[in-house]
């Protein structure tokens, strides 16, 4: 299954899809980012791989109003969230088996287990703040 893509007529449908209990994984990206063209394909592979989980491709330019305030810093970035619990914000390499091992290792944590990262480290702190995926489309809508 190929991944969705967040756009302006779709965004309602999405957060219904995010409010669910599947992981999420987004990709933040721009269309004017050679990278990330050519990363698509192996995002919806890495789809493909991962039917359990909602994938999401996000131009960050196109869906500045709801992802105006990430710092994306290089393309491709990843987002991986389970429920209010964003678990990975950064940059990724444009390979799918890195992209496969970092899903399977994240996804693999309880909530549990990510709520004690998140107590010791200020990063992740911070993207619990600043990264939501929910929050930033529910606050959009």
């Amino acid at each position: 299954m190929p991944s969705l893509t967040l756009n302006s007529e779709n965004r309602e449908e999405v957060a219904a899809a995010l409010a669910g209990d599947r992981w999420i994984v987004a990709c933040l990206c721009a269309a004017w980012c050679g990278t990330c063209e050519s990363y698509r394909a192996t995002f919806d592979e890495l789809a493909a791989r991962h039917p359990d989980k909602l994938l999401i491709w996000i131009d960050i330019e196109d869906q500045a109003d709801v992802v105006g305030d990430l710092d994306v810093e290089n393309f491709p970035t990843l987002l991986i969230q389970h429920h209010e619990l964003v678990a990975f914000f950064g940059t990724m390499l444009p390979d799918v088996g890195v992209a496969h091992r970092l899903v399977q290792s994240t996804t693999a944590q309880s909530d549990e287990e990510l709520q004690e990262l998140i107590i010791n480290n200020s990063e992740r702190a911070d993207w619990q703040r600043n990264c939501n995926l929910r929050s930033l489309l529910r606050n959009a809508l």
